[in-house]
C-alpha cells in the first residue's frame, strides 16, 4: 500500500494511475515549441523595437532620456490598451505568447481586459472591482517593495 496524504492507496490503484498518466502523455498534443519561441522572440522584439523608436522620436523633440523613456512607456501603454479594447491585442498574443506578456504592454493588457469583460456589471462593481484582479497583486508587491527599499535607504543614510 502507498500512503498518499493520510489515506492508504492500494498498489493496484497506483498501477492504474501510472497507466493513466502514460496514456495521457501519449495522446495529448505536443506544443509547437519552435513556433512559440520564434513568435515570442519576434513579437516581443518588435514591441521593444517600437519602444526604442518611440524613445528616439521623443528625444528628437528635445526631451531628455528620462522624459523620452516616460513618454515612450506612456505611448506603449496607450497603444496596448487601445489594441486590447479593439480586440487586436489578444489575437497578437495568441501567436506571440510571452512576447506580449512580458513587456509593459502586457501589464496594460492585464488591466484593460478584465475592465472590458466586466463592464456590464457597472462601473463600480464591474470595472472598478475587476480591473485590478490580475494587476492588483503586482502593483501591491511593487509598492511594498519600493516602500521597504526606501525605508532601508533612509535608515542607512
Amino acid at each position: 500500500m502507498l500512503l498518499k496524504g493520510k489515506k492508504a492507496i492500494p498498489s493496484d490503484r497506483k498501477q492504474q494511475e501510472s497507466e493513466y498518466r502514460e496514456m495521457v502523455n501519449r495522446i495529448k498534443p505536443k506544443p509547437p515549441l519552435l513556433r512559440n519561441i520564434l513568435g515570442a522572440f519576434v513579437i516581443g522584439g518588435a514591441i521593444c523595437t517600437l519602444g526604442q523608436a518611440l524613445i528616439n522620436f521623443y528625444l528628437s523633440f528635445g526631451l531628455d532620456k528620462t522624459g523620452a523613456g516616460a513618454a515612450a512607456s506612456a505611448t506603449l501603454i496607450f497603444l496596448a490598451a487601445l489594441l486590447t479594447g479593439l480586440g487586436i491585442y489578444d489575437s497578437i498574443a495568441k501567436y506571440a505568447g510571452a512576447g506580449t506578456i512580458v513587456p509593459i504592454t502586457g501589464f496594460a493588457n492585464s488591466i484593460v481586459a478584465p475592465a472590458l469583460e466586466y463592464r456590464r456589471e457597472g462601473m463600480v462593481f464591474g470595472v472598478g472591482q475587476k480591473m485590478f484582479t490580475l494587476a492588483g497583486p503586482v502593483l501591491i508587491f511593487g509598492f511594498v517593495t519600493a516602500w521597504i527599499a526606501g525605508l532601508i535607504a533612509y535608515i542607512l543614510k
